[in-house]
């Protein structure tokens, strides 16, 4: 075969090769379309695919202890999950190949009810019918008690009704079978509830017990300020509620260069992520870097380290 043939083929090879790396489609796990993380995570994917060159796929699953155990078998390779929830399931070392990214925004969440009824304060909830266990969100059932535990309440002072994740107990609260449901702010369900319902309140926390006593059962929460707003619905005014951190996370086979690539995607686009979902004005790739006990993917760590990014402390 002539010298100028066999180059041409290894070329194509070559390109062939190349094509099919980039070609490579990686899965984004996120929850069901409504909810604020199948927002972010369209945001993201959208960011990344378009603006990084990393060609990812959304795919809808039933919430996060699922997307949790779908990224550790390696059946998808991004996915979001709060702070508590991965703290479950990564304990006594439960999944060893989840390498975390880092925190991407807060979600500020808690307990809506009603607009016409009498209830105020989570303290209110005494003998009301509350969503509760969570089988699909193994993390919300502490947080449920965490929060309730902020107005001096445990599952024995309320009537519990269970459901598997958040969309249910919002249906649930729509549908009547609830007297609250349990949510994120800036969740496009939360807006949907609101007009379906006549509109909501936002339960506050009190001052006592308050976060103190949330501690005691969930670890991770923490409260932060939030003002009468389009994405805090329900807020008649300014109030604490509680507060945990969402964290996009990985597989440890993930290469380190998609990871890396990955977030100087979302840093140098952040304004095409906020247009999609506005709650990641949040998102800056200077707060990935937290100290959280879990184990971080070498490509973020290498990032932090060529851009000189510092730890920051737990709250």
């Amino acid at each position: 075969m002539p010298k100028t043939l066999i180059a041409a083929c290894a070329g194509l090879t070559a390109l062939a090769c190349m094509s099919g790396a980039n070609a490579q489609t990686f899965g984004f796990a996120a929850m069901q379309p409504g909810t604020i993380n199948h927002t972010t995570s369209s945001a993201i994917s959208k960011v990344l695919k378009e603006k990084g060159g990393i060609n990812t796929l959304v795919q809808a699953t039933a919430g996060e202890s699922v997307m949790i155990a779908i990224v550790g078998r390696g059946e998808a390779d991004f996915a979001k999950a709060n702070a508590p929830e991965l703290g479950i399931a990564l304990a006594n070392n439960g999944q060893p190949d989840i390498r975390i990214i880092g925190p991407i925004y807060t979600l500020k969440t808690g307990f809506w009810v009603r607009k016409d009824s009498n209830m105020r304060s989570v303290a209110d909830l005494r003998g009301k019918r509350v969503t509760m266990g969570y089988s699909a969100m193994r993390a919300l059932d502490p947080m449920s008690r965490a929060i309730l535990a902020t107005g001096g309440l445990t599952e024995a002072d309320i009537k519990p009704v269970l459901v598997p994740n958040v969309v249910r107990s919002a249906d649930d609260f729509a549908a009547g079978a609830a007297d609250m449901f349990m949510f994120a702010f800036g969740a496009p369900k939360v807006r949907e509830v609101d007009v379906t319902v006549g509109g909501t309140r936002f339960l506050a926390i009190p001052e006592s017990p308050g976060i103190a006593a949330a501690r005691k059962i969930q670890p991770y929460g923490y409260l932060s300020d939030v003002e009468p707003g389009p994405i805090f619905v329900g807020v008649e005014k300014p109030m604490k509620v509680y507060t945990i951190d969402n964290i996009l996370f990985t597989h440890a086979k993930v290469p380190d260069d998609v990871v890396y690539k990955a977030i100087e995607a979302m840093e140098a686009n952040k304004p095409e992520m906020i247009a999609v979902a506005p709650n990641l004005r949040e998102f800056s790739a200077a707060g990935l870097n937290k100290t959280y006990e879990f184990p971080f993917h070498p490509g973020a760590l290498k990032y932090f380290k060529d851009k000189k990014i510092e730890a920051k402390a737990f709250p």
